[in-house]
Protein backbone atom coordinates (compact mmCIF):
# COMPACT_ATOMS: atom_id res chain seq x y z
CA UNK A 1 0.00 0.00 0.00
CA UNK A 2 1.23 3.33 -0.86
CA UNK A 3 2.65 5.86 1.75
CA UNK A 4 0.92 9.31 2.49
CA UNK A 5 3.85 11.05 1.16
CA UNK A 6 3.44 9.30 -2.13
CA UNK A 7 -0.59 9.62 -2.08
CA UNK A 8 0.21 13.28 -1.09
CA UNK A 9 2.20 13.63 -4.19
CA UNK A 10 0.08 11.35 -6.65
CA UNK A 11 -2.60 13.81 -5.52
CA UNK A 12 -0.40 17.00 -6.06
CA UNK A 13 0.43 15.62 -9.27
CA UNK A 14 -3.09 14.69 -10.66
CA UNK A 15 -4.46 18.41 -9.42
CA UNK A 16 -2.12 19.88 -11.81
CA UNK A 17 -3.01 17.64 -14.84
CA UNK A 18 -6.14 18.56 -14.27
CA UNK A 19 -5.37 22.68 -14.18
CA UNK A 20 -3.56 21.68 -17.85
CA UNK A 21 -6.56 20.32 -19.45
CA UNK A 22 -8.82 22.50 -17.87
CA UNK A 23 -6.76 25.31 -19.36
CA UNK A 24 -6.54 23.30 -22.56
CA UNK A 25 -10.35 23.09 -23.22
CA UNK A 26 -10.96 26.59 -22.16
CA UNK A 27 -7.93 27.50 -24.85
CA UNK A 28 -10.23 24.96 -27.60
CA UNK A 29 -13.90 26.37 -26.69
CA UNK A 30 -11.75 30.11 -27.32
CA UNK A 31 -10.33 28.77 -30.76
CA UNK A 32 -13.26 26.47 -31.75
CA UNK A 33 -15.77 29.46 -31.56
CA UNK A 34 -13.20 31.58 -34.23
CA UNK A 35 -12.96 28.47 -36.60
CA UNK A 36 -16.46 28.20 -36.55
CA UNK A 37 -17.30 31.69 -37.18
CA UNK A 38 -14.90 31.65 -40.43
CA UNK A 39 -16.22 28.02 -41.03
CA UNK A 40 -19.98 29.50 -41.01
CA UNK A 41 -18.82 32.40 -43.57
CA UNK A 42 -17.33 29.99 -46.00
CA UNK A 43 -20.15 27.40 -45.61
CA UNK A 44 -23.15 28.90 -47.73
CA UNK A 45 -20.50 29.63 -50.37
CA UNK A 46 -19.17 25.88 -50.56
CA UNK A 47 -22.55 24.80 -50.83
CA UNK A 48 -23.19 27.07 -53.71
CA UNK A 49 -20.62 26.71 -55.85
CA UNK A 50 -20.88 22.85 -55.77
CA UNK A 51 -24.46 22.99 -56.71
CA UNK A 52 -23.70 25.08 -59.76
CA UNK A 53 -20.95 22.61 -61.00
CA UNK A 54 -23.16 19.85 -60.16
CA UNK A 55 -25.87 21.80 -62.44
CA UNK A 56 -23.86 22.34 -64.95
CA UNK A 57 -22.46 18.96 -64.82
CA UNK A 58 -25.90 17.81 -65.34
CA UNK A 59 -27.05 20.22 -68.14
CA UNK A 60 -23.75 19.18 -69.91
CA UNK A 61 -24.44 15.33 -69.32
CA UNK A 62 -27.64 16.25 -71.90
CA UNK A 63 -26.30 18.23 -74.30
CA UNK A 64 -25.03 16.16 -77.73
CA UNK A 65 -22.48 18.71 -78.67
CA UNK A 66 -18.74 17.39 -77.09
CA UNK A 67 -17.31 19.07 -74.73
CA UNK A 68 -13.57 19.07 -74.18
CA UNK A 69 -13.40 19.58 -70.87
CA UNK A 70 -12.36 16.20 -68.43
CA UNK A 71 -13.44 17.79 -65.16
CA UNK A 72 -17.54 17.29 -66.77
CA UNK A 73 -16.58 13.73 -68.52
CA UNK A 74 -17.78 10.65 -67.51
CA UNK A 75 -14.49 8.01 -66.92
CA UNK A 76 -14.93 4.25 -67.65
CA UNK A 77 -12.02 2.89 -66.44
CA UNK A 78 -9.94 4.38 -63.11
CA UNK A 79 -6.51 3.55 -63.29
CA UNK A 80 -4.93 5.73 -60.71
CA UNK A 81 -6.39 8.43 -58.28
CA UNK A 82 -4.53 10.79 -55.89
CA UNK A 83 -6.07 10.44 -52.10
CA UNK A 84 -5.81 13.51 -49.88
CA UNK A 85 -6.11 12.87 -46.23
CA UNK A 86 -6.21 15.67 -44.25
CA UNK A 87 -5.60 15.20 -40.45
CA UNK A 88 -4.50 17.80 -37.77
CA UNK A 89 -1.03 18.89 -36.82
CA UNK A 90 -1.56 18.04 -32.85
CA UNK A 91 -3.19 15.34 -31.61
CA UNK A 92 -4.57 15.65 -27.60
CA UNK A 93 -7.94 15.60 -29.28
CA UNK A 94 -9.28 11.92 -28.67
CA UNK A 95 -10.04 9.60 -31.67
CA UNK A 96 -10.33 12.94 -34.14
CA UNK A 97 -6.78 11.38 -36.37
CA UNK A 98 -7.24 8.06 -35.91
CA UNK A 99 -10.59 8.00 -37.17
CA UNK A 100 -9.50 10.00 -40.52
CA UNK A 101 -6.61 7.59 -40.96
CA UNK A 102 -8.67 4.15 -40.53
CA UNK A 103 -10.58 5.42 -42.82
CA UNK A 104 -8.12 6.19 -45.09
CA UNK A 105 -6.72 2.72 -44.63
CA UNK A 106 -10.33 1.04 -45.25
CA UNK A 107 -10.00 3.53 -48.89
CA UNK A 108 -6.62 2.14 -49.58
CA UNK A 109 -7.52 -1.37 -49.28
CA UNK A 110 -11.00 -0.84 -51.13
CA UNK A 111 -8.98 1.05 -54.52
CA UNK A 112 -5.96 -1.73 -54.36
CA UNK A 113 -8.77 -4.37 -54.50
CA UNK A 114 -9.85 -2.78 -57.75
CA UNK A 115 -5.91 -2.81 -59.05
CA UNK A 116 -6.22 1.08 -58.79
CA UNK A 117 -3.15 2.96 -58.17
CA UNK A 118 -2.87 5.59 -55.28
CA UNK A 119 -0.90 8.76 -55.10
CA UNK A 120 -1.02 9.42 -51.16
CA UNK A 121 -1.38 12.79 -50.41
CA UNK A 122 -1.02 13.60 -47.06
CA UNK A 123 -1.66 17.10 -45.09
CA UNK A 124 -1.33 17.39 -41.58
CA UNK A 125 1.42 15.95 -39.10
CA UNK A 126 -0.23 13.23 -37.19
CA UNK A 127 -1.09 11.40 -40.13
CA UNK A 128 2.54 11.90 -42.08
CA UNK A 129 3.79 10.37 -38.66
CA UNK A 130 1.53 7.39 -38.95
CA UNK A 131 2.28 6.71 -42.69
CA UNK A 132 5.80 6.93 -41.60
CA UNK A 133 5.84 4.27 -39.17
CA UNK A 134 3.66 2.22 -40.85
CA UNK A 135 5.99 2.34 -43.79
CA UNK A 136 3.04 3.55 -46.44
CA UNK A 137 4.85 5.28 -49.41
CA UNK A 138 3.29 9.44 -49.46
CA UNK A 139 3.49 10.72 -52.74
CA UNK A 140 3.27 14.21 -50.60
CA UNK A 141 3.39 15.38 -47.53
CA UNK A 142 2.51 18.97 -46.18
CA UNK A 143 2.82 20.02 -42.19
CA UNK A 144 1.55 23.33 -40.96
CA UNK A 145 -1.29 23.56 -43.51
CA UNK A 146 -4.17 22.54 -40.87
CA UNK A 147 -3.51 24.62 -37.97
CA UNK A 148 -3.77 27.67 -40.37
CA UNK A 149 -5.86 27.60 -43.81
CA UNK A 150 -4.47 29.25 -46.37
CA UNK A 151 -6.69 29.51 -49.53
CA UNK A 152 -3.36 30.11 -51.89
CA UNK A 153 -1.41 27.32 -49.86
CA UNK A 154 -5.03 25.39 -50.68
CA UNK A 155 -5.28 26.32 -54.45
CA UNK A 156 -1.38 25.25 -54.92
CA UNK A 157 -2.46 22.25 -53.31
CA UNK A 158 -5.04 20.85 -55.11
CA UNK A 159 -3.64 22.63 -58.76
CA UNK A 160 -0.76 20.33 -58.61
CA UNK A 161 -3.26 17.32 -58.79
CA UNK A 162 -6.08 19.03 -61.08
CA UNK A 163 -2.92 19.87 -64.07
CA UNK A 164 -2.28 15.92 -63.28
CA UNK A 165 -5.97 15.18 -63.57
CA UNK A 166 -6.37 17.42 -67.15
CA UNK A 167 -3.14 15.90 -68.48
CA UNK A 168 -5.12 12.02 -67.98
CA UNK A 169 -2.17 11.14 -65.11
CA UNK A 170 -4.65 10.31 -62.78
CA UNK A 171 -8.23 9.62 -63.00
CA UNK A 172 -10.23 10.59 -60.10
CA UNK A 173 -9.53 13.10 -56.53
CA UNK A 174 -10.59 11.96 -53.07
CA UNK A 175 -10.48 14.05 -50.41
CA UNK A 176 -11.00 12.44 -46.71
CA UNK A 177 -11.16 14.34 -43.70
CA UNK A 178 -13.05 14.73 -40.44
CA UNK A 179 -15.50 17.39 -40.13
CA UNK A 180 -17.06 19.42 -38.21
CA UNK A 181 -21.26 18.80 -37.25
CA UNK A 182 -21.71 20.82 -33.99
CA UNK A 183 -20.03 20.72 -30.25
CA UNK A 184 -19.93 17.49 -29.69
CA UNK A 185 -19.96 15.82 -33.22
CA UNK A 186 -17.46 15.34 -36.07
CA UNK A 187 -18.08 13.33 -39.19
CA UNK A 188 -15.82 11.58 -41.63
CA UNK A 189 -16.26 13.14 -44.96
CA UNK A 190 -14.91 10.84 -47.84
CA UNK A 191 -15.53 12.96 -51.21
CA UNK A 192 -14.69 12.43 -54.94
CA UNK A 193 -13.68 15.66 -55.95
CA UNK A 194 -12.76 14.83 -59.95
CA UNK A 195 -14.76 14.50 -62.27
CA UNK A 196 -18.04 16.26 -60.67
CA UNK A 197 -20.67 14.52 -59.44
CA UNK A 198 -23.97 14.62 -61.76
CA UNK A 199 -26.60 14.68 -59.03
CA UNK A 200 -30.05 13.60 -59.85
CA UNK A 201 -31.82 16.28 -57.93
CA UNK A 202 -30.27 19.81 -58.40
CA UNK A 203 -31.88 23.30 -57.98
CA UNK A 204 -31.97 24.87 -61.11
CA UNK A 205 -30.48 28.52 -61.38
CA UNK A 206 -32.28 30.43 -63.66
CA UNK A 207 -28.62 32.34 -64.45
CA UNK A 208 -27.34 29.06 -65.53
CA UNK A 209 -30.06 29.29 -68.43
CA UNK A 210 -28.10 32.51 -70.09
CA UNK A 211 -25.05 31.03 -72.50
CA UNK A 212 -21.80 32.78 -71.93
CA UNK A 213 -20.61 34.73 -75.56
CA UNK A 214 -16.72 33.90 -74.67
CA UNK A 215 -15.62 30.77 -75.03
CA UNK A 216 -17.67 28.63 -72.75
CA UNK A 217 -14.85 26.03 -72.11
CA UNK A 218 -12.62 28.68 -70.83
CA UNK A 219 -15.12 30.12 -68.88
CA UNK A 220 -16.57 26.35 -67.32
CA UNK A 221 -12.21 25.68 -66.77
CA UNK A 222 -12.39 28.89 -64.75
CA UNK A 223 -15.27 27.85 -62.94
CA UNK A 224 -14.01 24.29 -62.44
CA UNK A 225 -10.60 25.62 -60.87
CA UNK A 226 -12.63 28.01 -58.33
CA UNK A 227 -14.58 24.96 -57.34
CA UNK A 228 -11.87 22.27 -56.56
CA UNK A 229 -10.23 25.68 -54.77
CA UNK A 230 -12.58 26.68 -52.44
CA UNK A 231 -13.22 23.13 -51.54
CA UNK A 232 -9.66 22.39 -50.99
CA UNK A 233 -9.79 25.37 -48.45
CA UNK A 234 -13.37 24.70 -47.33
CA UNK A 235 -12.15 21.44 -45.97
CA UNK A 236 -9.12 22.76 -44.47
CA UNK A 237 -11.19 25.15 -42.07
CA UNK A 238 -14.44 22.35 -41.54
CA UNK A 239 -10.99 20.06 -40.67
CA UNK A 240 -9.64 22.96 -38.23
CA UNK A 241 -13.49 23.51 -36.42
CA UNK A 242 -13.88 19.81 -36.22
CA UNK A 243 -9.86 19.45 -34.19
CA UNK A 244 -10.95 22.03 -31.80
CA UNK A 245 -14.63 20.91 -30.77
CA UNK A 246 -12.88 17.10 -30.59
CA UNK A 247 -10.19 18.35 -28.49
CA UNK A 248 -12.45 21.02 -26.30
CA UNK A 249 -14.18 17.24 -25.48
CA UNK A 250 -11.36 15.44 -24.72
CA UNK A 251 -9.85 17.83 -22.54
CA UNK A 252 -13.62 17.85 -20.46
CA UNK A 253 -13.06 14.42 -20.60
CA UNK A 254 -9.57 14.12 -19.31
CA UNK A 255 -10.52 17.02 -16.26
CA UNK A 256 -13.32 15.44 -15.52
CA UNK A 257 -11.57 11.80 -14.96
CA UNK A 258 -8.62 13.95 -12.88
CA UNK A 259 -11.78 15.26 -10.91
CA UNK A 260 -12.47 11.96 -9.82
CA UNK A 261 -8.83 10.58 -9.42
CA UNK A 262 -8.02 13.40 -6.88
CA UNK A 263 -11.32 11.80 -5.30
CA UNK A 264 -10.37 8.60 -5.11
CA UNK A 265 -7.15 9.50 -4.04
CA UNK A 266 -7.93 11.72 -1.26
CA UNK A 267 -10.06 8.97 -0.07
CA UNK A 268 -7.24 6.33 0.05
CA UNK A 269 -5.24 9.34 1.27
CA UNK A 270 -7.20 10.03 4.35
CA UNK A 271 -8.02 5.74 4.75
CA UNK A 272 -4.34 5.57 5.43
CA UNK A 273 -4.06 8.58 7.66
CA UNK A 274 -6.78 7.29 9.93
CA UNK A 275 -5.11 3.93 10.28
CA UNK A 276 -1.60 5.70 10.94
CA UNK A 277 -3.13 7.69 13.79
CA UNK A 278 -5.13 4.43 14.91
CA UNK A 279 -1.88 2.33 14.90
CA UNK A 280 0.00 5.13 16.81
CA UNK A 281 -2.66 5.30 19.63
CA UNK A 282 -2.51 1.87 20.03
CA UNK A 283 1.20 1.71 20.43
CA UNK A 284 0.78 4.51 23.12
CA UNK A 285 -1.66 2.86 25.28
CA UNK A 286 0.45 -0.20 24.83
CA UNK A 287 3.26 1.03 25.99
CA UNK A 288 1.65 2.90 28.87
CA UNK A 289 0.03 -0.20 29.69
CA UNK A 290 3.26 -1.90 29.56
CA UNK A 291 4.86 0.93 32.17
CA UNK A 292 1.69 0.38 34.94
CA UNK A 293 2.43 -3.46 35.34
CA UNK A 294 6.45 -2.01 35.84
Amino acid sequence: MATLKELKTKINSVKNTQKTTRAMKLVSTAKLKRAEEALLLSREYAKKIEEVTSEISSKLSSVKESINLRAFAKIDEVKKVDLIVVTADKGLCGGFNHQTIKTTLKKIEELKAKNIKIRLIVVGKKAIEYFKFAEIEMYDAIEGLTSAPNYEKAAELINKSYNDFVNEEIDNIIIIYNGYVNKLTQKIHVKELLPIEVKEEVNTNEFLEVEPTDDYESVLESLVKKYIEYIMYYTLLDSLAGEHSARMQAMDAATNNAQEMVHQLTLQFNKARQEAVTRELIEIVTAMEAMKKK
